[in-house]
């Protein structure tokens, strides 16, 4: 008689971990971590809300339960890590392999969309549309949407009728956040409110557009991934199963609909972590929901909050007046960042006479600060807006200390990939109607009617019809288009490498390239830079999907001037500074007015942000931090003088800060 043997499987240490025995791990958790990370490592089945202060080691933290999840014998793929970058989702993974083994890389990892994409290929069939869709970029959107405000008549209105870009930013804003047109218009757009209805008609054009064409839109991927996932149908019940565990990274910074998504992956199995900082929650513009890791606690049993409140990155003089903060914040989870490092010296509140006065303080002190030894690569300078640094570029220049801006054209926002993509798209998807419009329109002698016409014409077959003789010769169609339409054929039916197929569209489009644009010599090198990224490509599908959903680089054109100096001062706003440190930090125009904004003081949700923002700019520095405001300043949007230092550094005591006097 035959044995039966029962197949279990086993990790590489050839243990299979029933008990959490520290001894069986291959490492060594408790050394590794701190009492807190550790809680948070090694937690298995649940409700977790992981608060993590500032420069607490959030990454870690993740990084480690990863690879316990692991040790302990869960399959990889049945663990689920949403991101907001693909960058922080690869470094997760990739330390995780580097900790472990290489199982850790094959967790499900990715941002919302791109995993959201993932499984609507995937199971496009039984969700009801075609797998070879086309996702519109933020650009394609608007155009789409510009093309219905055309064609409508709604351009032609005798008052003056919002844009493309307003109507596609508050079409988007309603459906990530669950907010009602009308809400948006009334509270952001006031003067666009008779127009309430309008906006919904646009709105219902573009879903019935988008739906013909086989057009998903970034919402889109979200909206149809929470719906099929809340259907429990057998497809989606099957695939929730194979979720084991499922975590979240910046949770603070989730949208309503993000959030949607989360609880409908966690339906069947409860098992959720969630990482964030109630305090950096600074996203509220882009529709990120403050509520969202506040309420929290009220969606699952029994969640177990744990709170990381030792930072790595700072002195205990920065920390004292970050916690002063949020201290006074009105909602919160209390927490106190504190620190093993060395003590360093006070911040400094800098009051000086007038703008050009604080610019030329900064300059000074980073000369100073590089006479020091600290390298300018570890020195920045943050503002609420991007205005405020105009005087401070000016003296940056005359001082010749080269500078980044931080802010500007991303890499496929650029006009000229964007004609490149827009020939690529439509070899995949031979219905998507924008890029048929952006290619023609480059031809000189193709306005929008010629356009229109050559699309109504060949939309009676497929692509396959240019190449009758007999359908050419009864169009009009000059000798640019019938090549184009040859060079579209090629690429839609041979099964060349998307590189090859990127070499050909560019070769033809180089002529149409040099004579569009008079730097053509700066934007060439995004061709290549573009060129180098489609090797890395199998299909033109993954292509074009990552190139929509995360743009892997900024552009040339904008990178030159950074690349001339090994070393430069950074110049950002605070949004775009988060998660970044320096050695040396200068906030600048920390004036009541400025900082916080006139417009944010009347609403108590929109001060509290702009609390947090101070916070999340005081938190990036490690050892010196700066803070300064002109005493004297004209501000023509609110039309006063403004003269009181920020509210939120007037709460700051003598102990925790020098205050200093410039003057002339």
């Amino acid at each position: 008689m035959q044995k039966k043997y029962q197949l279990k499987r086993i990790n590489e240490t050839g243990l299979l971990l029933k008990k959490n025995d520290e001894a069986l791990f291959v490492i060594d958790y408790k050394k590794e971590l701190n009492a807190a990370q550790y809680e948070a490592a090694s937690a298995v089945e649940g409700a977790y809300l992981i608060i993590a202060g500032a420069g607490s080691g959030k990454t870690r933290t993740l990084v480690y339960r990863v690879a316990r999840l692991i040790e302990l014998g869960y399959q990889p793929q049945s663990i689920l890590l949403l991101t907001f970058t693909r960058k922080a989702a690869n470094e997760m993974m990739n330390r995780a392999s580097l900790l472990l083994d290489n199982r850790c890389s094959k967790i499900n990892g990715g941002t919302f969309h791109s995993f959201a994409n993932s499984i609507l290929r995937k199971y496009a069939k039984v969700i009801g549309f075609a797998s070879a869709f086309t996702i519109l970029d933020q650009g394609d959107s608007q155009d789409v949407i510009n093309l219905i405000r055309s064609q409508s008549g709604f351009a032609k209105k005798e008052k003056r009728f919002p844009n493309k870009q307003t109507l596609n930013k508050v079409l988007s804003f309603s459906v990530n956040t669950g907010k009602k047109v009308e809400e948006i218009l009334l509270d952001d757009y006031p003067h666009f409110y008779e127009f309430t209805d309008d906006f919904l008609a646009v709105q219902k054009v573009y879903d019935s557009y988008k739906k013909k064409n086989n057009l998903l839109d970034y919402d889109d991927l979200l909206v149809y991934l929470r719906d099929f996932l809340l259907s429990l149908s057998p497809t989606a019940k099957t695939l929730l199963q194979s979720f084991n565990f499922v975590m979240v990274d910046e949770y603070q910074d989730t949208n309503k609909l993000q959030a949607e998504v989360v609880q409908a992956l966690t339906q069947l199995k409860q098992n959720i972590m969630v990482v964030g900082d109630d305090s950096q929650s600074i996203y509220a513009f882009r529709g990120a929901n403050f509520k969202n890791i506040m309420d929290f606690p009220n969606l699952y049993n029994n969640v177990k909050l744990i709170k990381l409140e030792e930072n790595y990155r700072s002195t205990p003089e920065v920390l004292n007046f970050a916690n002063k903060i949020v201290e006074e914040a009105v909602e919160k989870y209390p927490k106190v960042l504190f620190t093993q490092k060395l003590p360093g010296v006070l911040p400094a509140i800098v009051a000086t006479q007038n703008v050009n006065l604080q610019s030329k303080f900064i300059v000074d002190k980073i000369l100073d600060l590089r006479e020091e030894g600290i390298p300018l690569s570890d020195i920045a300078v943050l503002f609420r807006s991007s205005y405020s640094s105009f005087d401070l570029e000016i003296e940056l220049t005359k001082a010749n200390l080269p500078f980044v801006k931080y802010g500007g054209m991303k890499f496929v926002e650029t006009a000229h990939i964007k004609d490149v993509l827009a020939f690529l798209r439509i070899s995949l998807n031979p219905k998507d109607v924008v890029s048929w419009y952006r290619v023609l329109l480059l031809h000189e002698g193709v306005g929008p009617k010629t356009a229109e016409r050559i699309l109504e014409e060949l939309a009676t077959g497929t692509l396959q019809t240019i190449q009758d003789p007999q359908l050419i010769s009864k169009t009009k169609l000059t000798e640019k288009v019938i090549h184009l339409l040859r060079l579209l054929f090629r690429l839609n039916t041979n099964k060349a490498t998307p590189t090859e197929k990127a070499k050909e569209v560019i070769e033809y489009y180089q002529p149409i390239f040099i004579s569009k644009y008079d730097d053509y010599n700066k934007r060439k090198k995004d061709l290549d830079i573009f060129l180098n990224i489609t090797e890395k490509y199998r299909s033109m599908e993954s292509l074009l999907s990552d190139m929509a959903i995360e743009p892997p680089i900024d552009s040339a054109v904008d990178l030159e001037e950074t690349t001339k100096e090994d070393e430069f001062v950074t110049l950002s706003t605070i949004h775009s500074a988060k998660g970044l440190e320096w050695h040396s930090v200068f906030i600048i125009h920390a004036i009541d007015g400025f900082f916080p904004s006139y417009r944010s003081i009347d609403k108590l949700e929109t001060l509290e942000e702009e609390r947090r923002l101070m916070y999340v700019a005081v938190t990036r520095a490690k050892q010196n931090l700066f803070i300064s405001y002109p005493m004297n300043i004209y501000d023509r949007e609110s039309g006063t003088t403004l003269s009181m230092p920020s509210r939120f550094i007037a709460e700051i005591s003598e102990k925790l800060a020098e205050g200093w006097l410039l003057e002339e």
